[in-house]
């Protein structure tokens, strides 16, 4: 029976925030593999991801509002145990797609725990930190998804995709940590929004967002999909219009980068990324 704390620390609902990767690549992938796909979204987003977050939780033992969790419960060890079982059983079921899927899976478990773990903690470091989960989130899991769904497991995974994967993960990622800044620095952790200040991180954001949704109309267009692109770029302005929006308020008031407001551009941002991508996904039945 998992315990209250358990329950709430693996923040399965986290795993939302997560998906546009996964609905990206596979929207891309020539030939699905139905039951492989599926099997991968299960161990993606109910075993590494919410094991990944209770571990870092257990590391963390936070007292201040964490990613889609105002009060967070304290930890136990079972937090811990679970989050082992977890990964073993995501390596194990990982072997029923490829062995370079279970080696993706294994690397990615790897890096997450290096990020969390008090003898190594990579998050403690701004750049390598945030390199670290835009490399994972982004590029890798795009490129398990695409080779893992595949009918023929191909490793020929487009670059540009990889590339567009992991700046919208690092686009958005400092904005998750800009409410943080003083509990990170209790905790001896400096993030890359830290680093860069509250309006540095604003700033920073709108250029690497730009950047991927250059690389995606690049790719778009070069393939001769322009409506797929002007049709995803309006998904997703109802974000540029939130960021725009909140960045004014934080240049007036630093302390409306609050929890409250990150909570919201996320859920506005994944649903609309979610449907955006899901819809290129969907587009697909009728080609």
């Amino acid at each position: 029976m998992l315990s209250p704390s358990t329950t709430q620390l693996l923040r399965f609902h986290f795993s939302f925030f997560l998906l546009p990767v996964y609905l990206f690549a596979l929207s891309q992938v020539p030939a699905i593999n139905t039951t492989h796909a599926v099997l991968i979204f299960f161990i993606l987003h109910l075993l590494v991801y919410p094991s990944s977050n209770g571990y870092n939780s257990y590391m963390d033992r936070d007292e201040t509002p964490i990613g889609g969790v105002a009060a967070p419960l304290q930890p136990t060890k079972q937090l811990f145990y679970i989050s082992i079982i977890m990964d073993a059983a995501a390596i194990a079921l990982s072997l029923f797609v490829s062995y370079w899927f279970t080696f993706c899976i294994a690397a990615y478990i790897a890096a997450s725990r290096a990020y969390s773990y008090r003898g190594i903690r990579l998050k403690k470091y701004p750049v390598i930190g945030y390199l670290t989960v835009i490399i994972y989130q982004g590029a890798v899991t795009y490129f398990m998804v695409y080779h893992g769904s595949s009918i023929n497991k191909t490793l020929a995974v487009p670059p540009a995709g990889m590339l567009a994967a992991s700046l919208l993960i690092g686009g958005f990622y400092p904005l998750t940590q800009v409410y943080q800044h003083e509990a990170d620095k209790k905790d001896g952790v400096t993030t890359i929004s830290a680093l860069l200040g509250y309006r540095g991180t604003f700033i920073f954001t709108a250029i690497i967002y730009t950047l991927a949704m250059s690389i995606l109309a690049w790719w778009f267009f070069t393939n001769g999909e322009q409506k797929k692109f002007l049709a995803l770029a309006t998904m997703m302005l109802p974000i540029l219009v939130y960021f725009f929006r909140w960045a004014g308020l934080v240049w007036k008031d630093v302390r409306t980068a609050n929890f409250t407001y990150t909570m919201r551009m996320n859920l506005l941002a994944s649903i609309c990324t979610n449907l955006a991508f899901l819809t290129l996904l969907i587009w697909r039945v009728f080609e």
